[in-house]
């Protein structure tokens, strides 16, 4: 259990530094990290199938995508980085605190919730494993995709105040 909490600190972090950071090329290889840390923690939670989907798909492909983009296009000044950077801090200051905030909060919310994770031996067809028997990963795999819909969202829209 400490190990969990450890790999999800480990998430949280790589996923701020992602965030907070200017540089597109670094926000490119935290997420990757992010995205690696999390399908460690699904493999620990016994979903090996969205584990899979997520070290193959998100940490391998989307990264080399992303990657491939950024060396395609040409980098900011030194000085608007800069100043970009300060910008965003300062908006987001106050971000890690509330992230503890409610990480605290939630941790001391004792919620009964029932959900119990079924063998993985019971059944040997992936499609029924993973629409009948296990869709919480589902549900991970969607909050992902969303979040990187809304990500691209915000990188356009950046690009057009340019």
């Amino acid at each position: 259990m400490n190990l969990n909490i450890f790999i999800l600190i480990a998430m949280i972090a790589l996923a701020l530094w992602t965030v907070m950071t200017r540089s597109l090329l670094r926000a490119a290889i935290m997420l990757a990290f992010t995205s690696a840390i999390i399908s460690i923690l699904m493999f620990r939670l016994n979903s090996p199938i969205a584990a899979v989907f997520e070290l193959s798909v998100c940490t391998g492909l989307v990264s080399v995508l992303f990657i491939s983009t950024i060396g395609l296009t040409h980098p900011s000044v030194k000085e608007e980085t800069f100043e970009h950077m300060v910008d965003r801090l300062r908006k987001f200051k106050f971000l890690p605190f509330i992230i503890i905030g409610m990480g605290m909060a939630l941790g001391l919310v004792a919620v009964k919730i029932n959900l119990q994770l079924p063998l993985a031996e019971i059944e040997t067809d992936a499609r029924t494993v993973m629409w009948n028997l296990r869709p919480l990963d589902i549900i991970g795999q969607v909050i992902i995709l969303l979040s990187g819909v809304f990500g691209v969202i915000i990188l356009f829209k950046e690009s057009d105040k340019k």
